[in-house]
């Protein structure tokens, strides 16, 4: 299934049916009075998060959707039956703003939530309603009222602990591929991932994270470059980022230093407030490069970027080396970091250099 996570869709409820004005006429009885009924309410449009849809697909085609009508009233104090509600259901993780004044409206971060997002229109009123001591033959009634309508923008935001973050080929899919049991394709070209995938780690029997690996930035992404910044909105609910970096690009016109801060200049233009999540340095592809010059690397490297307190690993993603230690440590961080609607902006200053500065437990040496 193509894999869809925005849309632009209206929807419309119902509108309320409309009373009737109608007099009772029966045998013996040619004055029997008002007896109009009332129209029944219109439907309403509610939206329920729903843990077996994936994609926002179903609205990319379709773009309308209204909810029925309320009946009209009839005689014999009969009133109009009401409009069915419409229900639309969407991925978990799905947030929905109005197009028109771009407030948000809605977030369903949970399976089953449910929220109404245009009401249905009242049912008129019928003549029986009217009536009275001095008016015994009420010839009003009133139509019903419209429902109510709205623009709305879906976007999908997935649900993960941890997002991976870096260049085209950088070994996010491989590592992905080596602690969880998610497939996404590797090859030995840039770009490779198009859309993003989800794994679950699990560290033991009653322990387990769910990773996000999204496509690769490059420098320019803000402004659309490679596949722009669109799949960022991905990482928003992650509590930790992983930056991945490849120490041993085939490229001998790539700098890791320069490519590092490229990737994170990209995440501050984005969003500052995604720029400020905590990041883990992640250094791959450490096989590339001959034994009696790793040490020096890493140590050049975490000098040029400043990150020699930033919690840094050691890992080789095609081979499983150092991908255990890592996903041990992440769970460890996660039980302490708090969901993301209890987070507090702590660290909402910091932004003088390029990782945020973490507590003291967690700026100890990284594994071998």
């Amino acid at each position: 299934m193509k894999f869809i996570d925005e849309a632009r869709i209206s929807i419309a409820a119902g509108d309320g049916g409309n009373g009737i004005a109608s007099f009772r006429r029966e045998k013996y009885e040619p004055e029997g009075g008002p007896d109009g009924g009332d129209g029944g309410h219109g439907g309403n449009v509610h939206f329920v998060a729903d843990r077996n849809v994936n994609t926002l697909i179903e609205y990319r085609y379709r773009r309308r959707f209204n909810a029925k009508r309320g009946e009209n009233g009839r005689s014999s104090d009969c009133y109009g039956k009401r409009g069915p509600d419409l229900t639309l259901r969407v991925p978990v993780g799905t947030v929905i703003a109005d197009v028109n004044s771009n407030r948000i409206l809605a977030d369903l971060d949970c399976d089953g939530k449910k929220v109404l997002l245009a009401k249905g229109g009242r049912g008129g009123l019928g003549n029986v309603h009217f009536k009275s001591s001095v008016n015994r033959t009420p010839r009003q009634c009133t139509r019903g009222e419209p429902g109510e309508q709205r623009d709305l923008r879906l976007e999908l935001r997935l649900l993960a602990d941890v997002g991976l973050l870096g260049l085209p080929n950088a070994g996010k899919s491989t590592l992905l591929r080596a602690v969880s049991a998610a497939r996404p394709k590797v090859a030995d070209y840039p770009f490779t991932t198009l859309e993003p995938h989800l794994g679950v780690v699990r560290v033991d029997d009653e322990r387990s994270f769910v990773i996000a690996d999204i496509p690769g930035l490059i420098d320019g992404a803000a402004d659309g470059a490679g596949l722009g910044i669109r799949f960022l909105k991905h990482l928003k609910r992650t509590r930790l980022l992983l930056h991945i970096v490849d120490l041993a690009p085939t490229d001998p016109a790539a700098d890791p230093v320069r490519d590092a801060r490229a990737i994170v200049h990209e995440l501050e233009r984005y969003d500052p407030e995604l720029a400020r999540k905590p990041r883990w340095l992640v250094l791959n592809k450490l096989d590339l490069i001959p034994p009696d010059e790793i040490e020096a690397r890493i140590a050049g490297f975490l000098q040029a970027c400043e990150a020699d307190d930033v919690p840094c690993f050691r890992i080789t993603a095609i081979s499983g080396g150092g991908c255990r230690e890592l996903m041990q440590r992440l769970q460890e961080k996660l039980d302490r970091l708090p969901r993301p609607d209890m987070a507090d902006e702590a660290t909402a200053g910091n932004r003088g250099s390029l990782w945020p500065v973490l507590p003291p437990d967690e700026t100890q040496p990284s594994p071998a």
